[in-house]
């Protein structure tokens, strides 16, 4: 804690106690345009939703657990920037920001992702604009993080989408997680594998797969706490995987398998966690998630939900699970608020939470969820 001396009336001096960040976060900030559930070469309106799977640790954090969070991010300083702004700061999300001028024509631009719901039988379409994105010019020495960092923080998160962007990103994230572990605070990572991001940037007649391995291996090195699945496992880090037999999604089998390999590889990491989801149709899906933490592993009960926006529901889960290490929670425990948050998440609109508290709390704990143990 750094402590303000502020002049007061009369020469008295009232002492203000500076509280540190519980996170900071670093990635790109983007629009994602939703048609509902009408297919986009049909949809006449859009709602725009702010969104960033970095960003939505942070907000979802400071929305749900009233935890003091912060974005690193670019800017553009033109109407969609300042509508992102905007909507950062309801959040109650500070932005850290690298600002860029919109030359009115060509950009820099904030990211676009399109994004429909879906419906049944009917799954989800995802693509993307993000041509001359501002984030993807972020590079080291860019960032102030001992100005950010002055205060006091506790956890310092980014992730693949991020580092996918340029070959510039994933030395800004490494940079800032060196400044962080000297500042004190926990680093987390969610490798969210992007196969056409890690495409589209690869470099001219480099295999994007092998060029997202060495990226993610070498940024993973500095990590703590990793988010991610044996899908992101094996195809980020180039991990292999035992010969397990899965008869459904929901069999962690393959995951805790992983384990031994990825603590020999990365002696690192502390904990592992990710969701686990098998998707019925669009709107019906079973539901759970699991731990790996200092050689022990969890597994969360399964529900079946009925999903209304299945974007973002990784996302909430990584910021209940690190709320609860933060509070200083056994991993069970942490590990059911990030599942019970992730599943809430998708029964709102948009990429982040509307969820409070105490609705984590009661379905953490069983209080609304058909849950088959």
């Amino acid at each position: 804690m750094s402590q303000l001396q502020v002049p007061a009336a009369k020469n008295r001096e009232i002492t203000l106690t500076v509280r540190p960040y519980d996170l900071i976060a670093l990635g790109a900030l983007v629009t994602r345009l939703d048609p509902g559930i009408v297919p986009f070469e049909y949809a006449s309106t859009y709602t725009i939703h702010v969104s960033g799977g970095e960003f939505n640790v942070a907000a979802n954090l400071a929305r749900a657990f009233a935890k003091k969070t912060g974005v690193v991010s670019a800017m553009v300083d033109y109407p969609i920037g300042k509508k992102i702004e905007s909507e950062v700061r309801k959040m109650g999300v500070d932005g850290f920001y690298t600002r860029f001028k919109h030359n009115g024509v060509h950009g820099p631009n904030m990211a676009q992702v399109w994004s429909d719901m879906g419906q049944g039988v009917r799954a989800p379409i995802v693509f993307y604009n993000r041509s001359d994105e501002a984030a993807a010019r972020l590079k080291p020495g860019m960032v102030d993080w001992k100005a950010i960092f002055g205060n006091g923080v506790r956890w310092f998160h980014s992730g693949g989408i991020f580092s996918a962007l340029s070959p510039t990103t994933p030395e800004l994230v490494i940079e800032g997680m060196k400044a962080a572990h000297e500042a004190g605070a926990i680093v987390s990572f969610d490798l969210n594998y992007r196969a056409k991001l890690w495409a589209a940037n690869a470099a001219q007649g480099v295999d994007p797969v092998k060029q997202a391995q060495t990226v993610l291996s070498r940024i993973v090195e500095h990590v703590d706490v990793l988010v991610g699945n044996e899908e992101d496992l094996q195809m980020g880090l180039g991990l292999v995987g035992p010969k397990v037999e899965k008869h459904s999604k929901l069999d962690p089998s393959a995951f805790f398998g992983m384990m031994e390999t990825v603590s020999t590889r990365f002696p690192n990491i502390k904990a592992v966690a990710t969701t686990m989801r098998e998707v019925k149709s669009t709107n019906r899906h079973d539901w759970s998630a699991v731990l790996w933490i200092d050689g022990t592993s969890y597994q969360a009960p399964t529900c079946s939900l009925d999903v209304y926006d299945r974007v973002g529901g990784g996302d909430g889960f990584a910021a209940g699970l690190i709320h609860g290490l933060l509070e200083g929670k056994s991993p069970e425990e942490a590990l059911r608020l990030g599942w019970a948050h992730g599943a809430l998440l998708t029964t709102f609109p948009g990429d982040t939470t509307m969820a409070t508290l105490d609705q984590v709390e009661a379905f953490a704990q069983g209080g609304s969820a058909r849950i088959q143990r």
